[in-house]
């Protein structure tokens, strides 16, 4: 029996969606069906927390729209979601954002930017490797300044 859950739930779970964390600012697009019109609504805001696991797990998202908080939780595996986008990864101390319900104005939707220097790292050996002159004190001189 439980080979079975396994298959079903393998054969659910989207691959499409790229990695995201809490803090990270999304736009996530929703097919939205409206009588018998189907349009894609792109909800951006930052996500709040990731809940569960497998096909339930779930992320809960909040913009500012019109002065109002808004927060919409998304089902991750949900055929309803066309596209994913990660736009910023936030750096953040905790699991569950639920203090920016009480802020207001620019505090609400500021959060500290992750700084990536693994990704320029990997950029950078790629670039030499295909270059393949004298690339690794470049890639050292290049890794201070970017990292700075």
């Amino acid at each position: 029996m439980d080979k079975k859950i396994n298959l079903v739930t393998a054969s659910q779970i989207r691959n499409d969606i790229p990695d995201f964390h809490i803090g990270d600012t999304v736009a996530v697009s929703v097919n939205v069906i409206e009588g018998d019109k189907e349009r894609i609504q792109i909800f951006k805001g930052i996500v709040m927390g990731i809940k569960g696991g497998g096909i339930s797990k779930t992320f809960r998202v909040r913009k500012i729209s019109n002065g109002v908080g808004v927060e919409r939780i998304f089902p991750v595996n949900s055929p309803k979601i066309a596209k994913l986008e990660v736009i910023k990864h936030g750096s953040v101390r905790r699991a569950k954002l639920y203090y920016l319900r009480g802020l207001t104005g620019k505090a609400a939707s500021k959060i500290k930017e992750k700084k990536r220097v693994r990704k320029v790292i990997e950029d950078i050996v790629s670039e030499s490797n295909n270059n393949s002159g004298n690339g690794v004190s470049e890639t050292a001189e290049t890794v201070k300044e970017n990292a700075v």
